[in-house]
């Protein structure tokens, strides 16, 4: 087990006893604006390939407070800080000059940081030798945004978040129709150095939704942009970048290489993705037998990936008519019983959600390549948002549970990786 995973554990005495007091004038903003000298351009929703990344990372809603206001985005995070950022390089797409891109959340814009040419681009630095024709999207983490409230733990939160992110690719991705490829496999130091991210921002990972244009081989293109801010404010955190160096490199991976299917309407499954939102808490509504099973077979689906990690998936079912209560293991009956209030203690005593909801899903892996794995979570926590959403199911993602008392509830010794709870 990794041993950053092993250091930021929670248990009941350790969250009594290290209570976060937030510094509020230190808080990290959580958009990123490149200078107005770079070249900008507003995305136009009647244009299809805008459209289309519009619903991956846009903002959907204003919410007011006494003091302030905060926009919801069609990709969940934790805590609503959102430490992630998007890039893309566009080849051979329709309305988007070829070029690297950022996607700027606050205006819905594009800005152009370097253009391309026919025979170089970024294609290399994800593994590929020819031109790829359509986007290569590339996902960073300004992990300060979350460490500044989750402190150490923070980079579990950036990673699922990011895996959440390429969950919201896969799920626009379905609207073309085009499958995606998760590719974990990128050169992050190089990256990070070309992108000018100083330590203060890194890459994560990428994802493809592209083609191969035979016979147009590629080299790798080489820039140097300027350091960018994207947190206003900035507290080093060297556990975590221990963490993320320690991680960096890939090994023993296993290529997946089957597309996974879906049965969504696809103008259905667009309301779905701009409407997404985290359920606050439920009413002990139960769902059917059949919506359950509906949910399982999508989160069952293949991830396709260059580096495929087993995921596991424990529910615990509280509320499903015509089931027996008690714990699954991927579809698989484990024990019998009402564990809904269990539940709502593991989850860090979030009754209101975990014990209040029709289901509650413990993912945990024992794999090796930490960001891989973890970031697969986040992929299959997005596809129970859409695929519970789709059926008039709320959700809402849990990053907060006892660790070790989770897994002797699972009867397991794996990473505990997310919670999720479901619904009405």
């Amino acid at each position: 087990m990794f041993w950053y995973h092993d250091m930021t554990k929670h248990s009941y005495v350790s969250v009594r006893q290290n209570p976060n007091y937030l510094s509020w004038e230190d808080q990290p903003g959580t958009y990123k604006n490149y200078p107005g000298s770079y070249p900008k351009y507003k995305l136009d929703l009647e244009n299809e390939e805008a459209n289309f990344l519009f619903h991956i990372a846009g903002l959907t809603a204003k919410k007011s407070y006494p003091g302030g206001e905060y926009y919801l985005r069609i990709n969940p995070s934790a805590g609503a800080l959102y430490p992630n950022e998007l890039y893309f390089q566009a080849r051979g797409v329709e309305g988007i000059k070829d070029g690297i891109y950022h996607y700027e959340v606050s205006s819905s814009s594009l800005t152009l940081l370097h253009e391309i040419s026919e025979t170089e681009g970024l294609e290399p630095y994800f593994g590929y030798k020819t031109a790829m024709k359509g986007y290569l999207f590339l996902v960073s983490a300004i992990c300060y945004r979350s460490s500044w409230k989750y402190r150490n733990r923070a980079f579990r939160y950036c990673l699922l978040d990011a895996g959440h992110l390429l969950g919201s690719v896969e799920a626009a991705a379905l609207l073309k129709p085009h499958a995606v490829q998760m590719v974990y496999g990128i050169e992050r130091e190089t990256l990070n150095r070309m992108f000018g991210f100083e330590d203060r921002e890194w890459f994560v990972s990428g994802c493809s939704v592209a083609v191969p244009l035979a016979g147009q081989e590629v080299k790798g293109i080489e820039f140097e942009l300027p350091y960018v801010d994207g947190s206003r404010t900035f507290e080093k955190n060297p556990l975590i970048e221990e963490a993320y160096e320690a991680t960096m490199q890939l090994q023993g991976c296993k290529k997946s290489i089957r597309a996974p299917k879906f049965t969504y309407q696809k103008e259905r499954l667009r309301e779905t993705i701009f409407q997404r939102r985290s359920q606050r808490g439920f009413h002990e509504g139960a769902i059917t037998k059949g919506q359950f099973n509906f949910i399982m077979e999508t989160l069952i689906q293949p991830v396709l990936s260059d580096c495929d990690e087993e995921v596991n998936i424990y529910v615990a079912v509280n509320r499903v008519l015509d089931m027996p209560l008690g714990l699954y293991k991927d579809g698989a009956y484990l024990k019998y019983g009402d564990f809904s209030q269990k539940a709502g203690y593991l989850c860090l005593e979030q009754y209101s959600l975990a014990a209040q909801g029709a289901l509650v899903f413990f993912l945990t892996s024992k794999g090796e390549n930490y960001q891989a794995l973890y970031q697969k979570a986040g992929i299959i926590g997005h596809r129970l948002y859409i695929a519970s959403l789709y059926l008039g199911i709320g959700c809402s993602g849990i990053g907060a549970y006892y660790d070790d008392e989770v897994n002797d509830f699972l009867e397991n010794d794996e990473m505990v990786l997310y919670a999720l709870a479901i619904g009405k």
